[in-house]
């Protein structure tokens, strides 16, 4: 589910097809604040009785009673801000506890090696949750060549997620200035632990 949501090839299961849009979601709205058209989108969303499903319906709820403006807002304080942001959503700042260190480079090696480029207009590094959501709804879907291997999904999975995106998305749901994005972190979080999970059953 994105902005521009690519087609389903006849090499993608269904199952993985869900696994994307779920990326992709998490992708549209950490990247920048969701356009009106996103949050119409989201509003349409219904989730099941699991801690995935109620993050969704309550991401629907909010998205039904907030504005693009306040959205837009809580998006500047929480990631930021002036001079910094609530949160650092980076992958070398929540495992090294520095901006642009070896995660950072590690990342930028298995980009090139998976064909993956840079966004020119993108100002923030490329270990950027967002960033790194798009990528894996991107190697399902094939969108930098044929789709990925299930077995270098999860190498990369492990290497640049797991390890710390359910902290990040944890600190994103009990964040002071989260509110609309306090379901997001919900959501998140519950998406990792699945992935986890799931991974592991592969081995």
């Amino acid at each position: 589910m994105t902005e521009a949501t690519a087609t389903l090839t006849p090499d993608v299961s269904e199952e993985d097809a869900l696994r994307a849009q779920l990326y992709d979601l998490l992708a549209v709205l950490l990247r920048k604040p969701p356009s009106d058209e996103f949050l119409k989108k989201i509003s349409a969303l219904t989730g099941d009785d699991s801690d995935l499903g109620r993050g969704i319906t309550a991401l629907s709820r909010l998205a039904q009673a907030s504005s693009p403006e306040k959205i837009d807002r809580e998006f500047h304080r929480l990631f930021i801000g002036l001079g910094r942001g609530e949160l650092l959503p980076y992958a070398s700042y929540y495992i090294t506890g520095f901006l642009n260190e070896k995660p950072l480079a590690k990342l930028r090696g298995d980009m090139a090696d998976l064909g993956m480029v840079r966004d020119a207009a993108a100002y923030e590094p490329e270990d950027n949750i967002g960033s790194l959501c798009e990528m894996m709804a991107g190697m399902i879907l094939g969108r930098f060549g044929d789709p990925v291997p299930l077995a270098r999904q999860k190498d990369f999975f492990f290497t640049h997620l797991a390890s710390w995106a359910e902290h990040f998305f944890s600190d994103l749901e009990g964040a002071e200035g989260s509110v609309f994005y306090a379901p997001v972190g919900t959501v998140g979080g519950a998406f990792i632990q699945i992935e986890k999970q799931s991974f592991r059953m592969t081995e």
